[in-house]
C-alpha cells in the first residue's frame, strides 16, 4: 500500500509542478496585456505620475473607451473598419491563389519546379518596409494609391509565399493513390482538389489563414506610406496619431491597442483546435 501511495503521489507532484510552471509562463505573457488594460482605465496624470500607481487611483476611467472613438485627429471607427476590410480580403485573396498553386506544385512535375519554389520562398525575404518607395510609385501608376485595394494587393503579395509553402507540405503528404482512385471513379482535377484534398489538408489551410490574417492585421510600414487619408488607414497607423512630439495620450494608446487585439483573440478562440492540429501535423510532416 505504501508503494502504491508513493506511486500515486509522484505523478500528482509532476502534474502540480507542470500546472504551476504553466501558470507562471501564462502570467509572464499576460502581464503586458494586463498593464495595457489597466493603463487604459487611468487618467493621463495617473499614467505619468511618479512614483507610478499600479491601479487607477481616481477610479476606473471607462470613459476613455468612449472618448477615444471621437478624437478629431484619429477616426478610430473608420480605422477599425479599414483594418478588418484589408485583412479579410487580403487573406481571402491569398487563400484563393495559394490553394491551387500549392496543390499544383505538390502534385505535378514541371520543368523548373525547384527554381520556381526557390523563387517563391525568396520573396518571403522581402518586406514592405524596404520597398515602400517602389510600392507607392507602382500604386500611383495604377491610380489606386490611398485605397483599400492597394493595401489588399500588397498584403496578399507579401503573404502569398508563406501560404504556398505551408499548404504545399500538406498537399504533398496526401497519398497520390487517393487522387488516382477518385479520377478512376470519374472525378475531374477540380473535383479532386475541392472534394477530396481540401478536407484532408484543412488544418494546413487554417494555419496559413491565421498567420496571413495576423500579418495583414499588424502591417504598418506600407500602410503609412500608401494610405494618406486618415479614414483609410488601419489601426496600426492610427495608433501613432496619439503620440505627439510633446505629449502622448497614453490612455488612448492603451485603449486602441486593447481594441486592436480583441478580434485576433476571438479568431484564435474560434479556430484554436484546428490551428494546433495544423501546427502539430506540419511538424510531423
Amino acid at each position: 500500500m505504501a508503494l502504491l501511495d508513493a506511486a500515486d503521489r509522484a505523478p500528482r507532484k509532476v502534474v502540480i509542478t507542470r500546472m504551476v510552471v504553466g501558470l507562471l509562463i501564462a502570467a509572464l505573457f499576460l502581464i503586458p496585456y494586463a498593464t495595457m488594460f489597466i493603463g487604459s482605465l487611468k487618467t493621463q496624470s495617473e499614467i505619468l505620475s511618479i512614483p507610478p500607481s499600479y491601479l487607477p487611483q481616481a477610479g476606473a476611467q471607462w470613459s476613455n473607451y468612449a472618448s477615444m472613438w471621437d478624437t478629431p485627429e484619429t477616426p478610430v471607427p473608420y480605422n477599425l473598419v479599414s483594418t478588418i476590410v484589408i485583412s479579410v480580403f487580403a487573406t481571402l485573396l491569398v487563400l484563393l491563389v495559394a490553394t491551387p498553386a500549392a496543390y499544383f506544385t505538390a502534385r505535378f512535375k514541371f520543368p523548373g519546379k525547384m527554381v520556381f519554389m526557390f523563387l517563391v520562398i525568396v520573396t518571403q525575404m522581402l518586406q514592405p518596409a524596404v520597398l515602400t518607395a517602389g510600392l507607392f510609385k507602382q500604386m500611383l501608376a495604377w491610380n489606386i494609391h490611398d485605397t483599400w485595394l492597394a493595401m489588399i494587393l500588397i498584403n496578399a503579395a507579401f503573404n502569398l509565399a508563406f501560404a504556398v509553402w505551408i499548404m504545399h507540405s500538406f498537399f504533398a503528404a496526401v497519398p497520390r493513390s487517393i487522387d488516382e482512385a477518385a479520377q478512376i471513379d470519374g472525378a475531374g482535377k477540380l473535383r479532386v482538389l475541392f472534394t477530396i484534398n481540401l478536407p484532408l489538408v484543412w488544418p494546413g489551410i487554417v494555419t496559413a489563414v491565421i498567420f496571413t490574417f495576423i500579418s495583414c492585421w499588424n502591417e504598418f510600414a506600407a500602410s503609412l506610406v500608401i494610405l494618406s487619408t486618415a479614414e483609410n488607414q488601419p489601426l496600426s497607423v492610427a495608433l501613432t496619431k496619439f503620440i505627439g512630439q510633446y505629449a502622448t495620450a497614453w490612455q488612448y494608446v492603451f485603449g486602441v491597442s486593447i481594441v486592436a487585439i480583441v478580434p485576433v483573440i476571438i479568431l484564435f478562440a474560434l479556430i484554436e483546435k484546428r490551428l494546433i492540429g495544423g501546427l502539430a501535423a506540419g511538424a510531423v510532416k
